[in-house]
């Protein structure tokens, strides 16, 4: 029998008060707020970083695409159920979602906050919002916490503070403030995520590399091609510094960066360590990349249909489908129909996986 889906990737659209009220008293004043600009329309505007983020394709989902724009949308146009939890689950049976993992909106983009006090701070007040907002169906919505990781060693504690207020998985910064991921450094911080069972997600916009250029080369549409890149590099920093050598059973989740080019990926890295590792000097590994790609990275994905295709080379049982709602990019509310076309060559058990058991099993969630 066929399960119903549960989303690996959604978001929250933060509403006027996410981080006003919610915030240290010592940053309010800088709290990010949103305000209505000449020109642009509702906008939320971020202390330190120099453009405003404008909330049309915030929440897009279900929009035509010759509709969808960045300018003139109001707060007051977007889905409700992207800030109000009460109004989240009937658009969930009008998609077909039992269930969903909820990541920010405007939180994704002040990951690339330069000032890492600030950050942790606006991190902290959202964590507190979406508690609240989670808590209207713990059922049916399970949040991810972000962490700032200004030092591993407050890294630690953050993990520990949000598996206290009952966060299933952390979201983590693309760029952490201390060295890089591939220092280890950072091994309490994997070493705490295994010890309290928490899968840590590196999301697309997160990085500094991996985020819209305002300057691509060619087209800006160019530019959208490139957005995945960012968490390529995390994956391949993870894999080749040997992280999950040290940490066999730590859970990485690749997200919103589509899987179809997993297979290639995997190929690419096993290449690069068979015949490039002596001259680039790199650290000598217990088993092949692939292999570590295959055991200990997830990905999630909207309407790759690609990924369906190539199940067969990667591990079908890391992959895990997502409905990205409410953004631009979301199957929402045409997700059953597009599931049904994309896993039509999917054998009973393969699709309840991808849409259902793998998530479910990674977060240990109990959702029929």
């Amino acid at each position: 029998m066929l399960r119903k889906p549960i989303s690996a990737d959604s978001h929250i659209t933060e509403p006027p008060n996410c981080y006003v009220d919610f915030i240290d008293p010592k940053f309010r004043d800088r709290a990010p707020f949103i305000k209505s600009l000449e020109g642009v329309g509702d906008a939320f505007v971020v202390d330190g970083m120099p453009n405003p983020v404008p909330l049309g394709l915030l929440a897009a989902a279900g929009k035509e695409p010759a509709k969808i724009t960045t300018d003139g949308v109001a707060f007051d146009d977007l889905w409700r159920s992207g800030w109000d939890p009460k109004y989240r689950a009937a658009d969930q049976d009008l998609d077909g979602v039992a269930a969903e993992m909820i990541y920010p909106t405007v939180g994704m983009l002040i990951c690339n906050h330069p000032d890492f006090d600030y950050k942790k701070a606006c991190f902290d007040a959202y964590n507190r919002w979406l508690a609240g907002y989670c808590a209207e169906a713990p059922d049916r919505l399970f949040g991810l916490a972000q962490v700032s990781m200004r030092t591993p060693e407050e890294g630690v504690a953050e993990l520990k503070a949000v598996h206290v207020m009952g966060f299933k998985g952390v979201m983590m910064p693309g760029d952490p403030a201390v060295e890089d991921y591939d220092s280890k450094l950072y091994d309490p911080v994997w070493a705490t995520a295994v010890e309290l069972g928490l899968p840590l997600s590196f999301h697309i916009l997160t990085t500094r590399q991996g985020t819209l250029a305002q300057n691509p080369r060619g087209p800006r549409i160019n530019s959208f091609l490139s957005i995945i890149r960012g968490c390529q590099d995390i994956m391949g920093t993870l894999i080749f510094s040997g992280v999950f050598d040290r940490f066999p059973s730590l859970k990485i989740v690749c997200v919103e960066a589509d899987a179809g080019w997993v297979p290639h990926y995997m190929y690419r890295m096993d290449h690069a360590y068979k015949r490039h590792r002596y001259w680039m000097k790199a650290p000598p590994l217990n088993r092949m990349p692939s292999d570590y790609f295959r055991d200990n990275i997830y990905t999630t994905f909207q309407d790759d249909w690609v990924a369906f295709k190539t199940k067969d080379l990667v591990n079908v049982r890391r992959l895990m489908w997502a409905s990205d709602f409410p953004h631009s990019d979301s199957t929402w509310p045409n997700s059953q129909a597009v599931l049904e076309e994309q896993t039509a060559g999917l054998s009973e058990d393969e699709r309840n996986w991808i849409c259902h058991d793998n998530v479910a099993e990674l977060y240990g969630l109990s959702v029929n």
